[in-house]
């Protein structure tokens, strides 16, 4: 029989109640070094990555689309020169931290017309059902307590033909890489955010939630359960990354 009183929190088992104050903990920390370990944790890359998903999300101008788990809001402003003047994209986040972090570079970049900002839990998406064209969660799954709960929810307000995207760590195709990949999460990941963002604990739950997190075909499952039709896997940088994508028909 499962446990549903306790859930994961990186390695560790803690009460359902607790997890989701334990992740906002985590994301308060790191919130304002948080691009800048971006960058040094992936050498950059992670902006390819969110090009890409972009990119597949084939937005068109007038769309609406939900950047969920949006945080400092590097997806939005791609989203934002997309749908154009006529559209609008909703950059949500559970953390108010990261949503602060993100409302503040969108107006330093200029996104000031097209982009709204809401404090959201994934799991229960306070929006109409049949309301936006595009979700997209970036590096936010892994984090939700209900997976199954939040691809329901995603479901429900995406409009009839719209599509999700989820872009996420995920497990290496190649045994080799994925040695190396351990290496590098669990012996040198922290250390940088114990010297960058004086937080080397966050940096060993982050590095211990991807390794928690469904494979890409168990992912991938989890969406048609959902309802979402005609699912893909994109692998990005050897599997490290994948983008799975699903449409409501």
């Amino acid at each position: 029989m499962v446990d549903k009183t306790t859930t994961h929190f990186g390695f560790k088992d803690v009460p359902v109640a607790e997890k989701v104050t334990k992740v906002r903990e985590v994301f308060d920390s790191v919130a304002p070094s948080y691009d800048i370990m971006n960058d040094l944790m992936s050498m950059g890359v992670h902006r390819l990555w969110k090009r890409f998903t972009v990119e597949i999300a084939n937005v068109k101008p007038g769309h609406v689309v939900l950047d969920l788990a949006g945080g400092t809001g590097d997806l939005s402003a791609l989203f934002a020169k997309r749908v154009g003047k006529t559209g609008k994209v909703v950059l949500a986040d559970i953390n108010e931290a990261m949503l602060r972090v993100g409302r503040d570079r969108m107006i330093d970049k200029g996104h000031i017309s097209n982009i709204t900002y809401n404090l959201a839990n994934a799991e229960c998406l306070p929006y109409a059902s049949n309301q936006f064209d595009r979700v997209c969660i970036g590096f936010g799954l892994r984090n939700v307590t209900d997976k199954e709960a939040a691809l329901r929810s995603m479901f429900d307000v995406l409009k009839p033909g719209g599509r999700l995207l989820i872009l996420e760590f995920s497990k290496p195709t190649n045994p080799l890489l994925d040695k190396i990949y351990d290496a590098y999460s669990f012996k040198l990941l922290p250390k940088i955010g114990e010297l960058v963002a004086k937080d080397g604990d966050s940096y060993q739950y982050l590095a211990e939630s991807i390794r928690m997190h469904p494979d890409q075909s168990t992912l991938k499952g989890m969406m048609e359960e959902a309802g979402f039709e005609r699912c893909q896997v994109n692998n990005l940088t050897g599997g490290i990354v994948a983008v799975h994508t699903g449409y409501k028909l």
